[in-house]
């Protein structure tokens, strides 16, 4: 019995200096305390220790250690810092998503950190990144919104009078642009024009706009309104801009719709044509050959007018 009790006792101890190696007793507070958990007496001193591990490259230890600094003191201009670090520290890690959610902290926590102007490049440069990365990163991971969207907006809202805002607008009409969102696309782009129209962006935003427009005219249910309306507006950029770049562009693809709407209207008269209604048909091939003399479906639209004139 006795030695039974012996075993017991050594066993107890053993497992409770297991359990306690990681506790010290401080007489100064006369409480255990763990070292892991342990807080540095002043908010600059715990600041300053989690720094050391950040300039060693120890991001993830850091982390934890500038965490510290903003859960023990939360006034303190460490705090800020020490997010601002949290921040820097995913960027380094290669987690840009958790990276502006952490500078993001920084200006809705602290908004008279020196730091707001630098974020929101910081923010801008993070949206880009999301923006080349694509599929991956355009799930809803955020909970209510795509990553780069998401991004986009904060920016946006945070300097709505920098030179980031206007680009933001820019970038997030693009993304849609690439989802097939042709129309919430166009809406971005139109409040570049409206909001900001001295910015460099609203050539590009004008371009983009009848770009739209002439994606929305290639869909299976053509519509030729969006096709004229897309003409319209690259037609004005040549007229605005005839030596830019942009122009070139916008040129080109003027010729294809234009070249799209005599293929369509031929279609049409065609179908008139097989269903008797020769007036009709005589239009549109009218229409086709005044309207693009210089198209290959004017010479068949001439063709079919021939024919049906000897009728």
């Amino acid at each position: 019995m006795k030695k039974t009790l012996i075993i017991c006792l050594c066993a107890f101890f053993v497992l409770s200096s297991q359990a306690f190696a990681y506790w010290i007793w401080t007489p100064e507070t006369r409480k255990w305390l763990n070292p892991k958990y342990a807080v540095k007496d002043t908010p600059k001193a715990q600041f300053e220790f989690a720094k050391s591990f950040f300039d060693q490259g120890q991001y993830k230890k850091a982390n934890n250690e500038f965490q510290k600094v903003i859960n023990a003191y939360p006034k303190a201009v460490e705090a800020a810092e020490a997010q601002y670090y949290i921040g820097e520290s995913f960027e380094k890690l290669d987690e840009p998503y958790a990276a502006f959610k952490a500078y993001q902290k920084v200006v809705t926590k602290y908004p008279f950190s020196e730091r707001i102007t630098e974020i929101t490049e910081k923010e801008f440069k993070i949206g880009e990144k999301l923006l080349e990365q694509k599929a991956t990163l355009w799930q809803h991971i955020s909970g209510y919104e795509y990553p780069v969207v998401e991004v986009f907006r904060a920016v946006i809202e945070n300097a709505p009078y920098s030179k980031y805002a206007p680009a933001s607008y820019f970038n997030i009409g693009l993304f849609l642009k690439e989802l097939g969102g042709f129309s919430e696309a166009k809406t971005e782009f139109d409040k570049i024009i409206s909001e900001y129209p001295q910015s460099e962006w609203v050539d590009k935003a004008k371009y983009q706009i009848a770009l739209c427009d002439y994606k929305m005219s290639l869909k299976p249910d053509y519509d030729q309104t969006t096709s004229k309306s897309a003409t319209e507006k690259f037609e004005e950029i040549v007229k605005a801009n005839p030596d830019a770049e942009l122009s070139k562009k916008a040129k080109e693809t003027v010729s294809e719709l234009k070249e799209k709407d005599a293929e369509s209207n031929f279609n049409i008269a065609k179908y008139y044509e097989k269903r008797k209604i020769l007036e009709s048909a005589k239009i549109y091939y009218k229409y086709v050959t005044e309207t693009y003399p210089d198209s290959p479906w004017a010479a068949k639209a001439a063709a079919r007018l021939y024919i049906i004139e000897k009728k």
